[in-house]
């Protein structure tokens, strides 16, 4: 459902710029994609959300619903600035119908309110939490470029893709994440730990093999941003602009070795340790080797098992307002 007006942007300035007011550009109104169920967030939060954006600038709110809808949306989105209100997999799926409706480039910048379980991509990205605040950086905040992970299959990432434990950590989280918030993530990953073996995988960061598959693997990830399962920073060293993905590859698969990485990870200590590397790209292959398959958990969303999966980097593909 939508309620709308239209108009046209000034021709000197980008789609969607910051006017020398501080306030968006009057002319075509800034689309608001807003998530009304996403994470633990209340309708009534999205409700005040949305107040507070038509105080400062025209909009037009969409809530997609059926299939189809949101693609339909962004299709029409190029011109203008776009809000989404949600969590990471909100923003994911609206930048994935960009991508696949061939718009991205064309959008003005995409503001953020954050509203989901995690937030993760916020926490990375300069984008504040609380919701009244992120709603006035969203319209008018700094404008900054930033990358997109594609993989072999269509897919977008904006934040980070785990391969092996992390994944199954989603996976058992999901029965829970909706009555325990972001409690859910870490019941899950003790529920992954306890049982997690390994994978044999074979890893290419920029075609050069960086694992073999020769002994086993507890998780990969491939980090744009720096946290994930609302805050856990997993790959602490991210920078979002620098057109590089950080690729952090975990090779705890003993009892003790396990317990001591989940230990490190939450702490922000686990670059330390000697089970554990960080290599940095904008390619990465990953491969299981006899007969096995892992599972994909991107931007907080489980995506299905697969043999194998290549992610490419795109740099600078599309920009997000921050407050700094």
């Amino acid at each position: 459902m939508t309620d709308s007006t239209s108009g046209t942007p000034p021709p000197d300035r980008l789609p969607g710029d910051q006017s020398p007011t501080g306030r968006p550009d009057a002319g075509a109104p800034v689309l608001v994609l807003a998530n009304a169920s996403a994470g633990s967030a209340e309708t009534a939060e999205v409700a005040a959300v949305l107040r507070r954006l038509r105080g400062l600038a025209e909009v037009e709110v969409a809530v997609p619903g059926r299939d189809g809808e949101l693609s339909d949306l962004v299709a029409g989105a190029a011109g203008r600035a776009v809000v989404v209100v949600g969590g990471d997999g909100s923003l994911n799926g609206v930048l994935q119908a960009m991508v696949e409706r061939d718009v991205l480039a064309a959008v003005g910048p995409v503001g953020l309110v954050p509203l989901g379980t995690g937030n993760d991509f916020a926490r990375g990205h300069g984008v504040p939490l609380d919701p009244q605040r992120a709603a006035q950086v969203a319209l008018t905040g700094r404008t900054r470029s930033v990358g997109l992970l594609h993989d072999d299959q269509g897919r977008v990432v904006v934040n980070v893709v785990h391969v092996g434990v992390a994944a199954e950590a989603t996976a058992h989280a999901e029965d829970v994440k909706g009555l325990l918030g972001r409690t859910g993530y870490l019941v899950g990953a003790v529920r992954a730990g306890i049982g997690a073996l390994g994978w044999r995988l074979r890893v290419l960061v920029d075609d050069e093999v960086v694992l073999d598959g020769g002994s086993r693997t507890l998780m990969v990830s491939v980090a744009l941003g720096r946290s994930v399962g609302g805050g856990t920073p997993v790959a602490p060293t991210a920078a979002p602009e620098d057109g590089l993905a950080d690729v952090v590859v975990c090779t705890a698969t003993g009892w003790a070795a396990r317990l001591g990485f989940a230990r490190d990870l939450r702490a922000g200590r686990h670059l330390g340790r000697a089970d554990v590397r960080v290599l940095r790209g904008r390619r990465v292959h990953v491969e299981a080797l006899a007969g096995e398959s892992f599972g994909i958990n991107a931007d907080g969303d489980l995506v299905g098992r697969r043999r194998r999966s290549t992610w490419t980097l795109e740099p600078q593909a599309w920009r997000i307002r921050t407050a700094g």
